[in-house]
């Protein structure tokens, strides 16, 4: 692992400082500690999804705490993975790939592929017939801030077709599916469960694993997390009312409720205006990129200089960015207290998914390398 803590926790780091440009914290212990709830609570195999954040402090941790293998998106996450654990287990589950893609997928050993078309399953024909395959499959189902059906996967129909042919093909045959980013509604993962039930049973094909995504919702919002254990035994209870005797392995591949809580961005207030506006040195374009999609829930505290906490009452203020953009506005307001002044600091907290994996350096600005922190 790299980089023992070096700070106690954030405040400490900004009160000594007292850094003008904005900074990640990241927590080892809080990663390792979430890696071991996934492990302990899911009845299967615990991958982690790369592209939520692919920095090799945060796979060396997940390996440190357990885990083995990895869902990757590209030939540069494998690459990732490969260079902190060589006998990583890939699963490249993102399933539309150039000839050169999967050229490169079988010279790594990728162990587990996804497929939503023919065409897709045609790129295979050079894959070791020992590797599994499965078949994405795609509902209109609610739940999810937002849906995955819409770029990826087969219909039902097409997904009895193409299982027959996974398995003619002697593959491994399985099936994958994605409730949807943040998904709060176990319901989702019960829809889905059912369905591939059957579609094996009407594809006469037993299915050797089933994997249930990722869409686990991370903490956003309020002081509770969300129950991931009551999600996990929804899983297992509808695996087992679908399938019967027959029922799959299981595989699950989270990635923001993995990294979520690892990871804190302070950003410093650059500005105050009467309007009640306030500039930070972060935004949009860096470490808060996400907020365009995602709701940006309140899980933020504010700390003045010198560390202290500001408790004054809170009430909604717009928040800009710092580049020279219009589009640099966090999409809602903030509730920030009144006692807010110039230089304080803005703790994002449960930052660590999908914040350094796309933040750009847009106008010079956006956090650098992470903080190593003993807490959060």
């Amino acid at each position: 692992m790299r980089a023992d803590p070096l700070w106690r926790e954030p405040v400490a780091h900004l009160a000594r400082v007292q850094p003008d440009t904005a900074v990640m914290y990241f927590c080892p212990a809080v990663l390792q500690a979430t890696a071991r709830r996934f492990r302990a609570g899911f009845d299967g195999l615990v991958t982690y999804a790369v592209k939520a954040n692919p920095r090799a402090e945060v796979l060396e941790n997940l390996v440190a705490a357990g885990i083995g293998a990895f869902d990757v998106a590209s030939p540069e996450e494998m690459r990732a993975v490969r260079a902190v654990l060589p006998d990583a287990v890939l699963h490249y589950n993102n399933p539309v790939r150039s000839s050169d893609e999967v050229a490169f997928g079988i010279s790594m050993g990728v162990a587990s592929w996804s497929v939503d078309c023919a065409g897709e399953l045609d790129k295979l024909a050079g894959v070791p017939r020992t590797a599994e395959v499965s078949v994405r499959l795609a509902l209109p189902v609610a739940g999810a801030a937002y849906d995955f059906g819409e770029k990826f996967g087969a219909d039902a129909e097409g997904a009895v077709r193409l299982l027959r042919r996974v398995a003619e093909m002697g593959f491994v045959p399985s099936m994958t599916f994605h409730p949807g980013t943040q998904c709060t509604d176990a319901n989702a993962w019960a829809a889905y469960i059912h369905a591939c039930a059957e579609v094996a049973r009407r594809a006469d094909v037993r299915l050797a694993r089933l994997n249930v995504g990722g869409g686990f919702a991370a903490h956003r919002a309020g002081a509770q997390g969300p129950d991931l254990e009551a999600v996990f035994a929804r899983i297992r209870g509808e695996v087992n009312a679908a399938f019967g005797a027959a029922a799959p392995a299981l595989v699950c591949e989270p990635g923001r409720a993995m990294v979520n809580d690892a990871f804190t961005l302070a950003a410093r207030v650059k500005a105050l205006r009467k309007c009640r506006a306030v500039f930070i040195n972060d935004g949009i374009y860096g470490g808060l990129a996400e907020l365009r999609d995602i709701a940006q829930g309140d899980r933020v505290s504010v700390h003045a200089p010198g560390g202290a906490q500001r408790v004054g009452p809170r009430a909604p203020r717009v928040v800009y960015g710092p580049t020279c953009d219009s589009l640099d506005r966090l999409p809602d307001p903030v509730a920030l207290p009144d006692d807010l002044a110039e230089g304080d600091y803005l703790l994002f907290h449960g930052q660590g998914a999908y914040s350094l994996a796309i933040a750009t350096r847009f106008n010079g600005y956006g956090p650098g390398a992470p903080v190593t922190v003993a807490r959060l």
